[in-house]
Order: C-alpha cells, then structure tokens, then sequence
C-alpha cells in the first residue's frame, strides 16, 4: 500500500454524518442499515463499559440489549450534529440508562439534577466519563487489530505477527525477535527484514486507528482527530501517520 491509501480509506468510509442523514431522510431499507452500522460502531464499548458498571454478565447483556432496541427504534433521532461529537451522545444516552437502572434497584433513593454525583458510584460523572473512554479506546484498538489482520491475510506480509510479538515482548532485540517469529511464520527472517516489516505494521496500525477515529466524528478536521486522538492517550503514537493524512481530499 502507498502512502495515499490512508486518504483513500478514509474516502471510502461512511461518516457519522452520511449515516445519520440516512437513518433520518433515506428508505426504510437505508435507514435501517444506517441505524445497525451506527449501533455497531459503539457496540463494543458500550458492552465492556456495562460489565464493568453492573459487574453481572447477564444483567450487562439485558442492558445492551434494551440500549440496542431503543436505539434501532430511533432513539437517537433527537441527536443534533451541530452540538457535538455522536460519541458524546451516545455516552450521555448510556449514563442516562444506568441512572434508570440505578433507580429501579433502590426505588427509595433520591434522585435529582446532582445524578451524577449520587447514581454510578463515587466520584459518578469522572469515574464513568474514564471507564467509557477506556471502553471506547479498547474498542477502537481492536478495530486496527482485526484491520492489520486482514491487511497481512491480503498481502502475505505477516504484519499483525510482528506486532504482536513487539507487544508481547518489548525487551527483544531485533536478532532474538526474528529467532522467536521464525517457528510461527515457518520461515526464518533477518533482523533487518524483521525491523522493516515491523516499521510498516506500526504504520498500518496507526493509520487504521485514524481511520476508525475520523470514522467517529462528524466531519473531522485535523484539529478534532489530533484532540480526539489526544484523549485517547494515541497521538504520540499517530503522529507520523497523521502527517500524511491529507483532510482535504478525504472529504472529496
């Protein structure tokens, strides 16, 4: 892949923007596909928030699925895109569910305009604004895991192994890498090939975590993707990647 693909992927993709016009304007057929792609941009994070919250598997898998149906019926409608990012929304739709659930278990307790502070935990709001961005960073993650996945099932170029194993063991050298790919590729690879491949998988990897961000906004600019990429504790990662993206053309 040449260095214009990340412009080229980000073409291709549907915005959240595109998505909601359909989900509001289009065919009942263009909106209900609009409406399950945007549930499962969020899918992910809002399951591993939920476990996290209620600490109950099945009581976190009730909860994601009234989440989704009230979702797919169009509760989301009153989202306004002029007012702010859709993963805000999202969020702010998930805590109000909690708060219901919240007060459903403990009918007896007061809930008013502080529920932040009283209805999910000390210190409420902080404390789940944290674990929801963790969700969602976790999420994004594994999008540009199964991206690269695919990419090394295309080429032939084993850039997820690499990866990998640069993850699992960040104390090797180049030459003690190679040794331990070797059984797992079932070929053996120089040090200088191996840093190479290894250079291009950490590329690969942050222009798809780009891609999936510029996916989760409105209409990205470079600003919002580097603050957005900022709170996801991901710029410093993305930042060579980032250069090469060229916005302009990627709304085109």
């Amino acid at each position: 892949m040449d260095r214009s693909e990340p412009n080229e992927r980000l073409s291709e993709m549907s915005t959240q923007t595109t998505l909601l016009f359909q989900a509001h304007h289009g065919t009942p057929e263009e909106a209900d596909q609009a409406l399950g792609l945007l549930m499962l941009r969020y899918s992910g994070a809002i399951h591993r928030y939920l476990l996290k919250a209620v600490g109950d598997p099945e009581v976190a898998k009730d909860l994601n699925q009234e989440f989704s149906v009230k979702f797919l019926s169009g509760g989301f409608r009153s989202f306004d895109p002029s007012r702010g990012r859709f993963r805000d929304y999202i969020k702010r739709a998930v805590h109000n569910m909690m708060v219901d659930h919240f007060r459903k278990k403990d009918p007896a307790r007061r809930f008013d305009t502080e529920l932040e502070q009283t209805t999910l935990g000390d210190p409420g709001l902080v404390a789940f604004d944290r674990d929801f961005l963790v969700s969602w960073r976790q999420d994004l993650l594994d999008r540009a895991w199964s991206s690269l996945e695919e990419l090394e099932k295309r080429t032939g170029q084993p850039y997820l192994q690499v990866l990998r194993m640069r993850v699992a063991r960040p104390e090797f050298r180049s030459p003690e890498l190679a040794e331990a790919l070797a059984p797992k590729l079932g070929r053996s690879i120089t040090p200088g090939n191996l840093r190479q491949t290894l250079h291009r998988a950490r590329d690969k990897f942050a222009e798809f975590l780009i891609a999936e961000v510029c996916i989760s906004l409105r209409e990205p600019t470079r600003d919002e993707v580097e603050e957005e990429l900022g709170e996801l504790k991901l710029l410093e990662f993305c930042k060579p990647a980032l250069k090469r993206v060229n916005f302009d053309a990627a709304k085109n």
